[in-house]
């Protein structure tokens, strides 16, 4: 079965032959049916599509998708072209240049670039209903999302792990294989941004790491 027409159809096909991915689908399917639920349904798992799992250089790690109107399109903190960039995002930019001397497009929020980069940008719950915060919480959507993270644990070749905030860096718990980095801090939420997020540098130490194992380095300039 191709769901993500790349080489995760062949990483995850033990996990998306599961009873419990059926399961998910089918509650997934049921709420598109009945409710307005968000990123599109064909953007679901654009975040695998768009960085293949031979591609994965960085994972950063996000919870739901925006529950406003027209803004997920299925890439963790990124929202469609022409939609006002969101509070995290705009504090992500803040720190990319404090970071790298990089100035990204103020009315830009679209991350699409990063991810054809190598930058998989993973929610862990990968739908939301409308005006509904963590509503899809109960899908069993982590035990897919969980299952990506334990395959990218596996790989011999070094990815970095960006987990901001306490609900990423529970994640920690899946990544322990040592050719693997990871980059944590507070999440760049405006209500703690300034508790650790802003001068944690993590765009130049994953690219530093990346240098060091002879990995060509994320071009993070939108």
């Amino acid at each position: 079965m191709e769901i993500f027409k790349n080489d995760w159809d062949e990483v995850l096909k033990d996990v998306t032959s599961t009873k419990e991915f059926y399961n998910t689908m089918v509650l997934a399917k049921k709420e598109y049916e009945t409710k307005t639920v968000f990123p599109p349904r064909d953007h679901i798992f654009e975040a695998l599509k768009l960085t293949p799992f031979d591609n994965v250089k960085v994972v950063i790690v996000g919870q739901d998708p925006y529950h406003g109107v027209g803004e997920a399109h299925g890439l963790s903190f990124s929202v469609r072209p022409g939609v006002r960039v969101p509070p995290s995002l705009q504090n992500i930019y803040k720190e990319i240049y404090s970071d790298l001397g990089i100035v990204e497009p103020r009315d830009c929020g679209d991350l699409t670039k990063w991810a054809k980069e190598g930058v998989l940008l993973l929610n862990s719950i990968l739908t939301v209903e409308k005006d509904k915060a963590g509503s899809h919480s109960s899908l069993g959507w982590e035990y897919f999302t969980d299952s990506i993270i334990k395959k990218l644990n596996e790989k011999e070749t070094p990815v970095v792990f960006i987990l901001w905030g306490s609900f990423a860096r529970s994640k920690k718990f899946y990544i322990t294989n040592p050719n693997h980095f990871i980059v944590e801090s507070t999440h760049p939420s405006p209500f703690s941004a300034n508790n650790g997020f802003f001068g944690s540098k993590p765009f130049s130490k994953t690219n530093d790491f990346l240098i060091k194992n002879n990995i060509k380095p994320i071009d993070w300039q939108l």
